[in-house]
């Protein structure tokens, strides 16, 4: 119905017919003389209805009947704006449409919100109404920067020999870790699908199938609690490849994420990514998805504060906690009513407090008199306190001192104005220990997934049975992580059939269980599995940082919100009793 785009007409088109297609934005009635920006999702170009210029009337009359979000088919001839009234702001800016046929294709009700940036409806709003809501540019944009992105992977990995195969969608039910979504089978009743939280396992059968290479850009699935970046159905980019190490897998990232980001945002990434060990991300940021573009590191002090007689840090330590501390550099300036904010912040976080000191001509502080002269000068030594700063510190335990920590020095960072705009700072996690300690099971987990290789000698060690203590096991994986968030994360994968029972058995899964829930892999891997490991992507989280926006609602084009809910459709909803009856599932 168009020959052209509004957003893609320029000066080169000047004395073309052009017939146009898309929403009127705004109006402007000067003395007669009609001006309408209309949009697409190229951007928009001013079109001109002049009764002096047009040679039919109606023409005009019908352009006077239109409004905001009316959808329009106009045929016109482009020419140069007049001087003085072109827009340097819009790319169509210094050209214009003199209309000659205006179609009105369909009107439009009065709208429940502005379709402009300035609109202040709220977030359920714009959900319930998310056909408008992406119709606003700033959304258009977002939802194109998530195509380009895809298309970028795509001609990346095919470029490296990646085959895209697609996993089932319906698959059994392994519950280890989020809750699986399930779907009950309407020819065996009692019986049921699970939607996959990931494609785990399809993807290492693959690499047993031969294909060496493999990728997919995929739906998963996971009833879990929601966050502004989680979403119950996410996408992936999924990539599996035999005969590597993590080295291999590295590169292969690494030269992925360095064509994404000069492709879609011009931008040239500096490699080898900087590398952190997870012990040594978690002494200096507290978190094992450190933001590295400001300093704000933090110390552990145990050593010198156990010398003080405070006697917060004093339980900590003799409870087998720790006390930690990190120097807001410049704020000694706070008042106290500033400094029982930053407490109260700390609560909110998870702490029973936070600890202060003003480095000033001396230290000031409610608790300093609990600490000796040498005490005070080591604490300074340590973290570097000079005149002007405030010191913070936290004692608990160490998961608690630690999330605490990590999440002030996040708040710390934007009231100092640390973080620099316009950064990408990407950064690898490795060594991660194979195993952590679920304290409302009693038992170990898998940190990442059971099928995570240990590295060779904790492999030995375990095959043997000669692990004394399990939270020592490190496991051959690898998170990528940038500016604060965790984009991506995989592992070197157990490829022999003997040590994935055993690594099942020590996760207290038997080997009837095993067989149970994981059979067709540990059959998998006694024909010939080779080595093989990968890593997967969070696309809209990816996406949600390229385009700069908090929440990865802004990057999907129609969400479910906090409750899993779809605020448009009304999913989730009831069914039928006829469909439940088919399905042999009774409600109570």
């Amino acid at each position: 119905m168009r020959t052209h785009y509004c957003g893609l007409l320029s000066e080169n088109h000047i004395d073309e017919a052009v017939i146009l297609t898309g929403w009127v934005n705004s109006i402007r009635d000067h003395g007669g003389v009609l001006f309408v920006d209309l949009r697409d999702r190229t951007g928009l170009v001013q079109v001109v209805f002049n009764p002096v210029e047009v040679a039919h009337a109606e023409l005009h009359e019908l352009a006077h009947t239109v409004r905001n979000e009316y959808v329009l088919l106009v045929e016109g001839k482009v020419r140069k704006r007049p001087p003085e009234t072109e827009n340097p702001s819009l790319t169509t800016g210094y050209i214009e449409v003199a209309a000659k046929k205006l179609t009105v294709l369909n009107t439009c009700d009065p709208l429940p919100f502005g379709i402009d940036e300035r609109s202040e409806a709220t977030e359920s709003v714009r959900l319930k109404h998310r056909y408008l809501d992406l119709r606003r540019p700033s959304m258009q944009k977002n939802i194109i920067l998530r195509c380009n992105c895809v298309k970028a992977v795509r001609e990346f990995l095919d470029s490296q020999g990646f085959l895209d195969i697609e996993t089932p969608m319906l698959t059994k039910s392994t519950p280890e870790g989020a809750r699986d979504y399930l779907v009950p089978s309407r020819v065996s009743h009692g019986f049921f699908y699970a939607l996959p939280q990931s494609p785990q396992l399809f993807k290492q059968l693959l690499m047993a199938g031969g294909f060496d290479r493999y990728y997919q850009i995929v739906k998963c699935f996971r009833d879990e609690d929601l966050r502004s970046d989680r979403q119950p159905e996410f996408t992936q980019i999924d990539m599996e490849m035999s005969f590597v190490t993590e080295e291999h897998i590295i590169d292969i990232v690494e030269r992925l994420l360095i064509h994404v980001f000069k492709k879609i945002l011009g931008l040239s990434i500096t490699i080898p990514f900087e590398r952190l060990t997870y012990a040594e991300a978690m002494d200096r940021y507290g978190t094992d998805r450190p933001d590295l573009r400001f300093g704000l590191e933090l110390k552990e002090v145990n050593d010198i504060v156990k010398e003080s007689s405070f006697k917060v840090f004093l339980d900590a330590l003799s409870g087998g906690g720790m006390v930690k501390a990190l120097n807001a550099k410049g704020l000694a300036c706070y008042s106290r009513k500033e400094l029982d904010m930053l407490t109260q912040k700390a609560q909110e976080f998870g702490a029973k407090g936070l600890a202060w000191m003003k480095v000033k001509d001396g230290i000031e502080s409610p608790v300093a008199k609990f600490f000796p002269e040498r005490v005070l000068t080591a604490l300074l030594d340590t973290l570097q306190g000079e005149k002007g700063d405030l010191l913070l510190f936290v004692a608990d335990s160490r998961s608690v001192v630690n999330d605490v920590l990590s999440r002030m020095r996040l708040e710390l960072a934007e009231r100092l104005n640390l973080i620099p705009p316009d950064t990408y700072h990407f950064a690898w996690i490795v060594d991660f220990p194979l195993l952590q300690w679920n304290k409302d099971e009693g038992r170990f987990e898998a940190m990442h997934h059971p099928f995570t290789s240990p590295v060779p000698e904790h492999a030995d060690a375990l095959f043997k049975g000669e692990v004394k203590d399990l939270s020592t096991l490190r496991a051959r994986a690898y998170d990528v992580v940038l500016n604060g968030s965790e984009i991506g994360g995989g592992s070197i994968r157990i490829h022999n059939s003997e040590l994935q029972e055993k690594m099942l058995d020590t996760l207290g899964i038997g080997l009837e269980e095993a067989q149970h829930k994981f059979g067709f892999l540990l059959d998998a891997l006694k024909y010939g599995a080779p080595p093989h490991g990968g890593i997967a992507f969070g696309l809209d989280r990816l996406v949600m940082l390229m385009a700069k926006t908090s929440s990865i609602r802004d990057v999907i084009p129609f969400p479910k919100t906090q409750k899993a809910a779809c605020m448009m459709s009304g999913a989730p909803s009831e069914v039928t009793e006829f469909q439940l009856r088919e399905l042999g599932i009774k409600l109570r």
